[in-house]
């Protein structure tokens, strides 16, 4: 693995989607803040461009660039693509974050269950299979940050749809940092971000203000780079709620589900609550 701060630096090139807001736009204005040029992609007019407006005040109007993009469209990612190359003429760090999450079930609208799977995963699929092959052949160290969920881990009830799209997306980054380091020469690495639970237009709800239990978007992204510099390729971010720890044990337990043969989402079943609660309370 690279030092990060090979990458992280002024006149490399960072481009964000679902850079808008959130953990985009705090991870934007991270980039920004080390002198990086930085592109954010995301949808909402007015919004965007506010967000540029905050970038532009960081690190300067010529180092930004705000792209509308539909990441459910190759079409426009490969614009976005090219849109960034004429301007800043390579890519070092590629962040697949934009992300949707209206409420499904397995037998809702298909219109639903459509529109997460193309947004969450393919988006950044096709993504990673946009840009990755010019940030290979530049040379240059660089990395593809995926966002992910523990709900595509752990895999709760409610919202399958959901859960479907960020487990495709942990077996997707899996597989490409896989085939990154088998490159000859290859200097680009990827990694899956693990949010937990975060204050952003997606999680928050009917809150107007940030529960105590969760972090905020610039606290993810602190700890995102500290992750990385330390070289992980897992960033399993805990908040203010739950500990690193106890997310070890629901996702040991997750796994346990097929090794011990028990029901799927065990952890949920009436007949296995007790032995859960023991189980989470092991040392």
């Amino acid at each position: 693995m690279t030092n990060i701060q090979d990458i992280f630096k002024k006149s490399n090139v960072a481009v964000i989607t679902g850079g808008a807001s959130g953990i985009g736009l705090a991870a934007a204005k991270y980039f920004a803040g080390r002198g990086m040029s930085v592109v954010i992609a995301d949808l909402g007019g007015d919004r965007l461009a506010e967000a540029a407006d905050e970038l532009k005040a960081i690190v300067g109007e010529e180092n930004v660039m705000a792209v509308e993009t539909d990441v459910a469209s190759k079409d426009s990612l490969e614009a976005l693509e090219r849109a960034v190359l004429q301007r800043f003429g390579r890519v070092h760090v590629l962040m697949n974050n934009a992300g949707i999450g209206p409420e499904t079930s397995i037998f809702s609208p298909q219109a639903n269950w459509d529109n997460i799977f193309a947004v969450n995963l393919m988006g950044v699929v096709n993504g990673t299979r946009t840009f990755g092959p010019k940030m290979l052949s530049h040379g240059e160290p660089g990395l593809i940050i995926n966002t992910g969920s523990k709900q595509g881990i752990t895999t709760p009830p409610g919202n399958p749809a959901y859960n479907i799209s960020k487990a495709g997306v942990k077996v997707f980054t899996e597989a490409l940092e896989h085939e990154l380091r088998n490159v000859d020469g290859g200097n680009i690495f990827a990694h899956l971000l693990i949010p937990g639970f975060v204050f952003t237009g997606l999680t928050q709800g009917s809150h107007v203000e940030k529960p105590a239990a969760a972090w905020t978007p610039e606290q993810t992204i602190d700890f995102m780079v500290e992750s990385l510099e330390r070289g992980d390729f897992y960033i399993l971010c805990p908040d203010n709620d739950v500990a690193r720890a106890v997310d070890e044990r629901r996702m040991l337990w997750a796994a346990g589900d097929i090794v011990e043969n028990r029901p799927p989402l065990s952890r949920w079943h009436k007949d296995y609550g007790d032995k859960f609660k023991a189980f989470l309370e092991q040392k």
